[in-house]
């Protein structure tokens, strides 16, 4: 589990936590996205050069869109990293890859 503290991304547990934030914080969620996602990654194995090049885009969706409501579609399981960050799953980030954990693409049961 990542021990480092954040200063929005510890409050964002699901997208609407996300909205709640004004425009201008967006850059520094994008910030601790990506670091979150290195750390974690660092520990786990994985993949994590996708999900760097789409946390603004993860990010940007779940705001201006009503997800889940608003269903989204990942192509590249790699890149839906930051999205699981931002959608409940970042405290289990840790358990990618390993039996029972999150899945390291993208899984339709997961979701």
């Amino acid at each position: 589990m990542n021990d480092m503290n954040y200063t929005y991304l510890d409050s964002i547990d699901i997208p609407a936590d996300l909205r709640k934030l004004e425009l201008r914080e967006l850059r520094t969620v994008c910030g601790e996205v990506r670091e979150f996602l290195i750390d974690s990654v660092s520990k786990t194995g994985g993949h994590f050069g996708a999900g760097l090049g789409t946390v603004e885009l993860a990010v940007a969706l779940h705001y201006v869109f009503n997800t889940p409501e608003d269903k989204l579609v990942w192509d590249v399981g790699h890149q839906a990293y930051p999205h699981k960050i931002l959608t409940g799953r970042k405290n289990r980030m840790h358990t990618i890859r390993q039996l029972g954990g999150l899945s390291g693409f993208l899984k339709r049961a997961e979701s």
